[in-house]
């Protein structure tokens, strides 16, 4: 079995994406409902330009509390500018990268398409499988 080297060979390609005009509730409902922490935000051409996390939601849901109503969208809460990770990234640079970030995944992205996504777990597990063979 060959070694993944590179975060092309263990991101993940299959993720819930929304768009800024997506409502801000059905966003979260789908984060929830998906259990998932995140979602890139993406334009009409697959061009990424922002990330909405739990944490943005968390802000729609306490101005909702506030005002008893949703409203808002995506483009409300998302933030941007996006760091990105290309493909071609080893996984000891990437490693390097969670270390010393306070995000827990990062968009792949090449010439400004999103690819798909790495985790910290995603690059702990392939280090670890790596070390404990």
């Amino acid at each position: 079995m060959i070694k993944p080297h590179f975060i092309k060979d263990i991101m993940i390609t299959d993720l819930y994406t929304v768009t800024p005009d997506t409502a801000i509730l059905s966003a979260t409902t789908e984060l929830l409902k998906r259990n998932i922490s995140g979602a890139p935000v993406l334009d009409g051409d697959g061009k990424l330009l922002a990330v909405l996390s739990k944490r943005d939601c968390l802000k729609a849901a306490l101005n909702a509390h506030y005002h008893h109503v949703w409203g808002g969208l995506v483009s409300d809460y998302m933030v941007s500018p996006v760091e990105t990770i290309s493909p071609d990234t080893e996984l000891s640079d990437a490693a390097l990268y969670f270390i010393k970030s306070r995000f827990r995944r990062i968009p792949v992205v090449e010439n400004q398409k999103l690819l798909g996504q790495v985790s910290r777990s995603d690059v702990l597990k392939v280090l670890f499988e790596t070390v404990a063979r």
